[in-house]
């Protein structure tokens, strides 16, 4: 193979392998457990943004997320929250979830939107996941996370 051809395959595996990396911070991954309202359990592997530069910057410039993945926003206190879509281009749902880790309410959201999706009540947590993995899982309001936290 020549070096010219080497270079070409380089750079398009280099530009695959950006498009596909994590985020921009390095954030912990915890295996959540949701019950849901039949009884069953529902695994999400979750990244943790607990810092407020970790929140603002979510799922941004995300192209691929799998199913079964997600990312969940702690907050310090009950809030209403307020996501946004602002340069992600992956559609996502977005599950808020109160102090106790019971699912409030669940929206879909669109790519690169930025209209607010608002909780309707205040809430400590959020779980953005790819758009309709709630739906196909089950998982609906009022199912309960199991969360490791005070």
């Amino acid at each position: 193979m020549n070096n010219s051809k080497r270079i070409f395959l380089f750079a398009v595996f280099a530009a695959f392998l950006f498009s596909c990396q994590a985020g921009k911070y390095k954030l912990p991954v915890e295996n959540l457990e949701i019950l849901t309202s039949s009884g069953a359990s529902v695994f999400v592997k979750a990244e943790i943004a607990r810092k407020d530069a970790e929140r603002t910057y979510g799922f941004m410039n995300r192209k691929n997320i799998p199913d079964g993945t997600g990312m969940l926003f702690v907050f310090e206190t009950d809030q209403i929250l307020s996501f946004w879509m602002k340069n992600t281009p992956h559609p996502l749902s977005i599950a808020y979830i109160d102090s106790s880790g019971v699912i409030q309410a669940i929206f879909d959201m669109t790519p690169y939107s930025l209209a607010p999706v608002k909780s309707p009540r205040s809430v400590r947590y959020a779980l953005e996941v790819p758009q309709g993995w709630f739906e196909k899982t089950g998982v609906k309001p009022g199912d309960r996370i199991l969360l490791n936290r005070p």
